[in-house]
């Protein structure tokens, strides 16, 4: 299993990183997670073929989570020429927000003939959700997004588990997904100041023997942590830096 960070950002751009989108290239399938609003860019800009992406899975609705999906949508219809299945998973609630988005951004573009065919599909909090050989387990994590929950998304494929913490404040749920992985992706948005709905590095310290993770990596990281990357004791993500596991 191969992560590439293609976007690492917060909402912001802080740094000047992407939005979160992770691609993740199995044996057999190649998916992303998140798919912020520019992920487009961030995918022309490493030179990744949209085609190949097998499905899209997010962990939770803001715009810096799923925005580019609109774009990737219409990408894949009028650039792309994509004539193969794209499968978007997502929390409760993922049809209807995305097809707003689209009406939102481009009028008239959800209800559209496509030239492929798009499946939405809703996780159940702690049930397990299959594409093939890849396994994902979501659990609620403490970050509001409109009236589906946020997720941490525990990931398992060709021997490997991945969770990413999507964006939240310490959590049981955060702990369940987390708990032994080979590699956790962790929010750390601040150093040690306390914000609802975001995680701070003190807290994550805090846990993280508890969690067990054979290997951390840090994103999603405000201006204050990036300020810092210098003296920090952990691996964090860059935009285009690749994990092989």
């Amino acid at each position: 299993m191969e992560v590439r960070f293609l976007g690492c950002g917060d909402a912001f751009g802080s740094g000047g990183r992407f939005n979160t989108c992770f691609m993740v290239t199995a044996a057999d399938t190649r998916f992303l997670i998140d798919c912020g609003a520019s992920s487009m860019i961030a995918i022309n800009r490493f030179g990744v073929d949209p085609n190949r992406i097998d499905f899209i899975l997010l962990t939770h609705l803001h715009g810096d989570h799923f925005g580019g999906l609109p774009f990737f949508l219409l990408h894949a219809d009028h650039i792309g020429k994509r004539d193969k299945p794209l499968l978007v998973a997502g929390p409760r609630t993922t049809g209807e927000r995305l097809t707003a988005a689209m009406e939102s951004l481009f009028p008239g573009s959800s209800t559209k003939k496509r030239r492929f065919e798009l499946r939405i599909e809703e996780y159940e909090l702690e049930k397990e959700w299959r594409s093939g050989t890849v396994s994902v387990i979501p659990y609620r994590v403490n970050h509001q997004s409109g009236d589906g929950p946020s997720c941490a998304l525990r990931v398992s494929c060709d021997g490997r588990t991945v969770t990413y913490s999507g964006d939240g404040a310490w959590s049981e749920g955060l702990l369940k997904a987390a708990k032994g992985v080979d590699l956790f992706i962790a929010e750390a948005y601040y150093f040690d100041k306390t914000v609802g709905g975001h995680m701070d590095l003190r807290t994550l310290v805090a846990n993280l023997e508890e969690i067990g993770a054979k290997r951390l990596v840090l994103t999603h990281m405000s201006d204050d942590m990036l300020g810092r990357l210098d003296g920090l004791a952990f691996e964090t993500a860059e935009d285009g830096k690749t994990i092989a596991l």
